[in-house]
Order: structure tokens, then sequence, then C-alpha cells
């Protein structure tokens, strides 16, 4: 019988937590995904524009890809923080943090104006919006996770995922309406700008609703057996053990690899299919920039159609077996993925996004869940954070970097195909040797944040690993 605490929460609840979640997710990753898309059509010429269109597409995503380097860095402060004092309160700080630097990209003055203070200055914004989404990730699916249903944990937790492609669906539908209605000049005069500056709107919107809900339970719990050892006056040798992320090292250091290896593939074949098949199906198989974010945008929509249903699928047959199919999916994918974009026609450009991003949902989906369930409640934010995004610094963010260099120097698609599937091999190993965490109760994993003594933490997790 589950304990106040950790009685499953009623349906309309979960249901406002869901939504809470997700929209505060799709804002994140709009802001986030913004910034690619600007990076892959425009940056290039308002911020670098005396290099040559490809070595300033190439700087442009290098700007892109130092977002992803504070990822690591976020995601040790908040899951710090958000372990000690909550995940609420550090969702509602990274709302704003995102938010706000991406309102202020689109009041910056280009280099036309400023000179080289134009690149620093998205530099250091860039930086910023890596920070928050560094840990927001964490955040928003453990919030879901700690309150759910456990026998439905792959469902209720894979709507947050749904974020991501919500938020690229927005980000992608903004710009492809703008350069549907504006001309060339217009919007790379001014036009650029209003998706930015829509964010702002949308962080009230998500903070509303963000701070509507109620800490995690599961997290509630964790807090106050926490402080009833403060009470019994645990050993100064012991103190240490209070830092997540030293305890995470100490305890769960097999599991931060195995969440970052799972990330290798579902990461880098995500920016290839969303953020470099902008610059390859432009410049490669000669499709127009509308074309190729129309297709982006039908492919997002049925991505978000599609995770909820992969997650719920891992609650059938488990975790591991979900995300394997992901990620050889992925590679076996990408040789007919480059050439069905290359024949230049709008249905197969179309097909291959749509199907490549089905694919990638299928590691997706299962993935919050499946990092959740990895970690004990007062190290889970500090854990699951630390292993999704020290892996995004190796795999998202210099992704559509290689990807257009290796089309620079090679100018075939073949490189970039190999790329991929060796991140897939690596995933494959990766989730090959982990164990599977469906049926693990977050409430019994509470326990292991502050254990009594070293051999006393070995024992438990021991126990809840065998589970």
């Amino acid at each position: 019988m589950s304990s106040p605490a950790t009685a499953p929460p009623a349906p309309s609840n979960l249901r406002r937590i869901v939504a809470a979640s997700l929209i505060g997710t799709t804002i994140e990753w709009y802001d986030f995904f913004l910034y690619g898309s600007a990076a892959a059509l425009v940056f290039n010429k308002l911020f670098f524009p005396e290099s040559d269109p490809l070595v300033g597409t190439l700087l442009s995503f290098l700007t892109y890809a130092v977002g992803f380097a504070a990822r690591p860095i976020g995601a040790l402060v908040f899951g710090h923080y958000g372990d000690r004092l909550g995940r609420k309160k550090l969702l509602v700080l990274s709302l704003l943090m995102m938010g706000g630097a991406t309102f202020a990209i689109g009041l910056l003055p280009t280099h036309a104006t400023v000179g080289t203070a134009a690149p620093v200055l998205l530099t250091v914004l860039r930086l910023v919006q890596g920070f928050a989404l560094g840990g927001e990730w964490g955040g928003a699916v453990l919030l879901v996770s700690e309150h759910g249903d456990a026998r439905r944990r792959g469902f209720w937790a894979s709507w947050p995922q749904t974020g991501a492609p919500a938020g690229q669906l927005l980000a992608t539908g903004v710009l492809s309406l703008l350069t549907a209605v504006l001309s060339d000049a217009a919007f790379t005069s001014w036009g650029w700008r209003i998706p930015f500056l829509i964010s702002g709107v949308l962080v009230i919107v998500g903070l509303w609703i963000r701070l509507s809900v109620d800490e995690s339970p599961v997290f509630r719990e964790a807090l106050a057996q926490a402080e009833a050892r403060k009470a019994a006056a645990r050993k100064a040798e012991d103190a240490a053990e209070r830092l997540p992320l030293v305890a995470v090292l100490r305890h769960h250091w097999r599991d931060v690899l195995i969440a970052m290896g799972a990330r290798m593939a579902e990461n880098i074949s995500y920016y290839v299919l969303t953020a470099f098949i902008l610059v390859y199906a432009t410049t490669s198989a000669g499709v127009s920039k509308q074309t190729a974010l129309n297709a982006v945008l039908v492919a997002s929509a049925v991505h978000f159609a599609t995770i909820p249903l992969w997650g719920a699928l891992s609650d059938r047959v488990g975790r591991r077996p979900v995300y394997l199919l992901g990620a050889a999916g992925v590679g076996l994918w990408m040789f007919p993925f480059f050439a069905l974009v290359d024949t230049g026609d709008f249905r197969y450009l179309l097909l291959a996004v749509t199907v490549g991003l089905v694919l990638h949902g299928a590691m997706y989906a299962p993935q919050a869940a499946f990092f959740s369930e990895m970690f004990a409640t007062r190290m889970r934010y500090s854990g699951a954070s630390i292993g999704a995004q020290f892996a995004s610094v190796a795999a998202g963010a210099p992704a559509p970097l290689i990807a257009t260099a290796l089309l620079s120097d090679y100018g075939s698609s073949t490189p970039i195909a190999l790329y991929v599937i060796v991140a897939a091999v690596l995933t494959l190993v990766a989730v090959g040797v982990a164990q599977e965490t469906r049926h693990r109760d977050l409430a019994d994993l509470t326990d292991l944040a502050e254990p009594a003594d070293g051999e006393a933490a070995v024992s438990r997790t021991a126990g809840a690993r065998s589970v």
C-alpha cells in the first residue's frame, strides 16, 4: 500500500503536472531550436559576414555548439540545488533564464552595427541558453516521473519529451511562416527577430502554468528522511555524502556512463535530422529554404504524435528493447535518408526526415523514465542531468558542425552517414549492458541518497539494481 507521500495523484492533478512540464519544456526547446534554425539560415550573414557562405555557416554552428558546452555546467548547478531544494523552484529559474536570453537575442545589434561585439554578445547569450537548458530537462522529466503512476511511468514521462519536437515544430513553423510572407531581404533585415521576441510572451504563459503545480511527493519524502538523519547528528565523515554530485559519482558512476552512451545516437541523429538537414538540403540537394523548413515542420508533428506511443510501449516491453530498436533503426536509416534527400523531391525529403524522427522517438520516449529509474531520489536530478547533458557536449553540440565540415571536406553524404552509424553502435553497446529498469519503484530508492555508512550504501544499491 502506498504511503500518502507516494500515492498516485488524481488523474486531473497528474494531467496538470504533465501539462506544466510539457509547456515548459516546449518553450525551452523552442528557444533552443530557434537559435539552431537561425544559425543555419541567417546568422552566418548577420554575425559573420566577412566569411564565405560555408565558412560563415561553420562559425554560426560553432556559436550554436557553445550552448551545448554550457549544458553540463547547468546540469551540475541545477542538479545540485534541485536535489537539495526541490524540482519546482529550479524549473521556474531555468525558464526565466532561457526566455530572457532568447528575448535578448531578438534585440541584438548585428555585425554591420557594432562589428565583432555582435558575435561575442550572441555567444554569451547562447551560453545562458545552454546553462538553462542543462537544468531544465532533468527537472521536467523528474517532476512527472515522481508524481505519476508507476505502471504507466514510461507513457507519462514521455510527454515532457514531446516538448522537443513541439518546440522544434513551433520554432520551424514561425520561421516557415515568416519566410513565406516576407521577402529574403526583409527576413534578413528584421524578420528574423520576431520569433526571438515572441519568446517573452511564451515565458509568461509558461511561468503561470509551472507555478501552479506541487513539488514532487517522492522528493518531499526523501527530504524528510534526510532532515531526520541530520537531526540524529550523522558523523562528520559522512557529510560529503550530502552533496548530490559526490553521491552520484560514488554510487551511480556506472549509470552515468550508461546514460551518456545512450544519448550518443539519440542526440547526434536528432541534430543531423533537424538542424544540419537545412544546410544539406539547400546547398547539396538544391532544395529551397522554404521546402526544407516545411519538411522538418511536418516531420516534427509526426515525431510529437509518436513519442507517447513509444513511451507506452516501453511500459509493456521494457525501456531497453524500445531504445535498442530506435538506435538500430536510426543507424540503418542513414544511407536511405541521404539518398532520398538527394532526389530534391519534397515527398522523398519529407519521408526521409519523418522516418528518421520516428525512429529517433523510440530512443527519446523511454529515455525520461529510463534515466529517472537509474538514480536514487536525493541524487536523481543530478544523476539524470549529468548523464544527459555531459553527453550532449560530445554528441549534439558538435553534430551540425562536424556534419557541415564533413560535407565541406568530402562533398558527399557518405562520411556523415557513417558518423551517425558509429554513434548508433556506441548507443547499442551502452544500452545493451544496462539493466532493465521498468519495474523499479522510485519511492523505494529514496534511502540511497544518504546512507548511514558505506557498507549499507553498497548493500542497498545492489538491492535496488536487482529489482
